[in-house]
């Protein structure tokens, strides 16, 4: 389990893709991400994490965190 900003994230391997697939749970927004390598998963992580939370201020609306 990755966390980042208060989000955590479960991640797996997608081996048909070659790639290492995440999502973040604990919300009912879906916040995925992708990587290559186990290297770069966590970057992914937390791109993903903070387009989500820019996408929501863009929108004037409060992102949705864990146990909310």
């Amino acid at each position: 389990m990755m966390r980042y900003r208060g989000y955590e994230a479960r991640v797996q391997p997608d081996p048909r893709a070659g790639i290492l697939h995440g999502e973040v749970v604990g919300i009912r927004d879906v916040i995925t991400f992708q990587a290559e390598s186990a290297d770069q998963i966590e970057q992914a992580f937390h791109d993903s994490v903070d387009y989500y939370l820019g996408f929501c201020r863009r929108r004037g609306e409060h992102p949705e965190t864990p146990g909310q």
